[in-house]
């Protein structure tokens, strides 16, 4: 029985490319403990992106085992892995995607709707999230309305809605400005800490990964201490 939320057991992806196998991960094990954030560091192209979406059953490895839990989530159907997904994982990317047609407000409350919940519930989790990230007063603005800091905020708290317990995030400042970024990042670890969340968060940045309790590295298709 083991003490982690994550796991992944001897995780190998190959890609074709131009007639040739690139061999973006190999034999990777690493655990991510309940309330720990680390740090995923690498050059562009090692693979960040794709270990994230295999941990976070987005995409199948060709080898190898995702545990959440404790239990195999590879072997589980398309079907199953979307239900995981819904309740167990949060994501943030780089980009926002959060949708246009929709104000701050309505973004966060949307996915606790898809999962069940009543409208009043996600209307009330929301004004939570929004308070706790400083935009109790951006709610009823649309993303176009919005600063690009404002919106990865409203990202990040749409991304706890459902109170996730694990969060992965590929790149959440990546796309602000550094003074812009320090600011939304520690927010973000505010939120995370606060909520007792095990997050695996990839970034460029080493002064943002310095701050988290741990740092990976991935270099040449493995993971490693950094």
């Amino acid at each position: 029985m083991s003490d982690a939320v994550l796991e992944l057991r001897g995780i190998s992806r190959t890609f074709q490319q131009g007639g040739r196998d690139i061999e973006v991960l190999r034999d990777i094990h690493m655990a991510l403990l309940p309330g720990e954030i680390v740090a995923l560091v690498g050059p562009s192209g090692a693979g960040k992106s794709t270990l994230l979406h295999i941990a976070g059953l987005l995409e199948r490895p060709d080898t190898g085992a995702v545990m959440i839990d404790d239990k195999d989530a590879s072997a589980l159907t398309d079907a199953g892995r979307t239900r995981l997904r819904r309740g167990t994982l949060g994501f943030i990317y780089q980009f926002h995607h959060l949708l246009p047609e929709f104000s701050a407000q309505e973004n966060i409350m949307l996915p606790q709707m898809i999962a069940g919940v009543s409208r009043a519930d996600a209307r009330s989790r929301a004004c939570e999230l929004l308070d706790m990230m400083g935009l109790e007063n951006r709610s009823i603005h649309r993303p176009a309305q919005l600063s690009g800091g404002e919106q990865q905020r409203i990202a990040i708290a749409r991304s706890v809605a459902n109170a996730p317990a694990i969060l992965l995030a590929d790149e959440p400042t990546g796309n602000l400005d550094p003074e812009t970024a320090a600011g939304v990042f520690s927010q973000m670890l505010k939120l995370v800490r606060g909520a007792n969340l095990a997050a695996l968060i990839a970034t460029h940045n080493h002064e943002l990964a310095a701050q988290m309790d741990r740092t990976l590295r991935l270099h040449e298709g493995r993971v490693e201490p950094a």
